[in-house]
């Protein structure tokens, strides 16, 4: 059958919507797949995807059947956004990747064009054109950026201007001469030679900055009024249902609604869509950052203690309890290994990996006579975390049994170790892989030659309190001033200017600390260590502390092993999506051409 001209396409249209029946009821897009008539999609081009730029816009009735649709939409790439619009029986097309797709939430509108009139209203101070140059498209973007949509590149948005399937229309200030809106027309036509002469609206925007009224309503004329003068026969847009006073636009200016429907992919950019609003402000950054990307993934957050950053994550049937990086996953056993620095000791010593010498705290001669053999000791309580008790630096018999009459505080065990130098290494190990690793230095403040010591380390304490939302700051108390005595200061000392003087002996982020990203550099036998470190006790998430000479050289020992690392330190790392990943490996990011079994 030959191709129908616009104009029969225009005239097939506008008989079709004289008869009894409600045009969009014998639809081509809205027709289930085994009740399509030849004569409708003899011509039709098959598995039309368009590439917009920001993603494709991949027309369902198009595809022969649900499984190539399926399998199409599963192409879409990192950071783009696809939309699959005409999709008959999305309801079953989801039911084959429902892990992967989402029923979209919006309506769809559509403007009959032989209803369409001239219009009384202008809007001053406004003129809509077509895109012109580059520039215009680089506009075209930052609007896209300043309203939160997924920009295109520039030379994308140019070469579609170039065809004849693609409208790309600005509105620019006649008195700034700025571009300050813009839309995106696609004509079906010229895309899979749709019979039913239809045309499509995307990405309306306008600039939020602007003070002049009507922009979008002029844009919106314009276009259709174009597609109008073509012969066509409507245009379509999707609107999210909520979006009321975009709804009131449309219907003022003749839009209906019409049972057509779009799918899309569970992405990051399209989260809001398909996840119901779930309250986790509460949480401290190391939980909630779980909790956002197991959100971004479908998976409901339920939240049962923030201070102690608890949370139930459930997806498909499964639920799993966390606290921050700690899951059911990790035994009892397991935790109870890392808990205490003895059993943690004794395992990786017994399994060949290199550990400090340390031996238990008993009396006074004993530990000075340890102290006498290795010169330089760390004295920690045997269990507890973020840093506290531990004296770093202990050089004689009256300072170490302080030392340990302090560290029993915290816990009746006192574990004393020959200090190592080195830099201190945390290295993350997630079922068994290495995901990030970073170099922990202790707190440190710059002189400019007029403020104390003291009003230094107050500042930079702020500074690390705002950066971390109140999990690390430097304490004022007797480590801080002995640190600085150490090295020839009292805290009301000015410091000379660009001088740097670490304040802490311990690199703990807890008490100031700050984190680098290594992971790039690491050497192979470090990363090695900490995964045999992991496969000993036996634990799916560890942070595992050494202490190395340089993080390219293999020179290490291990002196502790965490079973709830803060994944988010190690950002841009992917520890947060490995974690997740471990959890619920269903919703893992699929590769690029992945196709789901159906």
């Amino acid at each position: 059958m030959a191709q129908r001209t616009p104009d029969r396409d225009h005239r097939s249209n506008r008989n079709r919507r004289r008869s009894t029946v409600a045009p969009y009821d014998q639809a081509l897009s809205t027709r289930p797949w085994d009740d399509q008539p030849e004569h409708l999609r003899g011509d039709i081009r098959p598995e039309v995807a368009l590439e917009c730029g920001w993603g494709r816009l991949l027309f369902g009735q198009t595809f022969a059947d649900h499984e190539a649709l399926v399998a199409e939409v599963a192409k879409e790439e990192p950071g783009r956004r696809d939309i699959c619009m005409y999709v008959r029986e999305p309801h079953v097309a989801v039911s084959k990747a429902p892990q992967e797709l989402f029923i979209d939430p919006s309506h769809t509108y559509r403007l009959w064009l032989h209803t369409l009139r001239p219009s009384a209203e202008s809007s001053r101070g406004v003129v809509v054109r077509k895109m012109a140059s580059a520039a215009d498209a680089d506009a075209v973007n930052r609007i896209y950026t300043e309203t939160g949509m997924v920009t295109a590149p520039t030379e994308t948005l140019w070469r579609n201007q170039l065809t004849q399937t693609f409208t790309y229309l600005v509105a620019e200030d006649t008195e700034s001469g700025e571009v300050i809106g813009t839309v995106t027309g696609v004509d079906h036509v010229f895309a899979f030679n749709d019979p039913e002469g239809g045309t499509s609206l995307w990405c309306l925007a306008v600039d939020p900055q602007t003070s002049r009224p009507g922009v979008g309503r002029a844009l919106v004329r314009t276009l259709a009024e174009r597609y109008q003068g073509r012969g066509r026969a409507y245009l379509d847009l999707s609107v999210v249902h909520d979006n009321r006073p975009a709804i009131a636009l449309y219907e003022r200016l003749g839009f209906v609604r019409v049972p057509v429907f779009a799918v899309k992919r569970k992405n990051p950019i399209n989260e809001p869509l398909y996840t119901e609003t779930q309250d986790i402000s509460a949480l401290n950054p190391y939980a909630r950052i779980i909790a956002e990307e197991a959100i971004r993934r479908g998976i409901t957050v339920r939240v049962l203690d923030a201070e102690w950053g608890e949370m139930d994550l459930s997806h498909g049937g499964r639920e799993i309890r966390t606290r921050q990086a700690l899951s059911e996953l990790t035994t009892a056993v397991a935790m109870s290994r890392c808990d205490d620095k003895r059993i943690t000791r004794r395992l990786l010593g017994r399994a060949g990996l290199r550990v400090p010498r340390g031996m238990l705290a008993v009396d006074d001669a004993a530990n000075a006579a340890f102290l006498a053999e290795v010169g330089d000791v760390v004295v920690k309580p045997a269990r507890g975390e973020q840093g506290a008790g531990i004296t770093v630096g202990v050089k004689d018999p009256d300072a170490l049994a302080a030392a340990v009459q302090h560290a029993g505080m915290f816990c009746p065990e006192v574990l004393l170790e020959e200090r190592v130098q080195g830099e201190d290494l945390r290295i993350v190990v997630i079922d068994e892989e290495v995901v990030a690793a970073a170099v922990r230095r202790p707190a440190e403040v710059i002189g400019n030659g007029q403020l104390p010591i003291r009003e230094l380390i107050e500042r930079q304490s702020r500074r690390r309190a705002a950066a971390t939302e109140g999990e690390s700051t430097i304490p004022m108390d007797e480590h801080t001033t002995a640190t600085v005595a150490e090295q020839g200061y009292d805290l009301d000392d000015p410091l000379p200017d660009a001088e740097v003087l670490t304040v802490r002996r311990t690199a703990n982020l807890h008490t100031g600390g700050t984190i680098h990203d290594v992971t790039a550099q690491l050497h192979p036998e470090l990363a090695d260590a900490a995964v045999r470190t992991a496969q000993v006790i036996g634990i799916p998430v560890v942070g595992v502390d050494l202490l190395v000479t340089d993080v390219r050289q293999p020179d290490h020992v291990i002196i502790e092993a965490n079973e709830r690392p803060g994944l988010a330190n190690h950002e841009p790392q992917p520890g947060v999506e490995r974690f997740v990943d471990l959890l619920f490996p269903q919703t893992r990011a699929r590769p690029v051409g992945w196709k789901p079994s159906v």
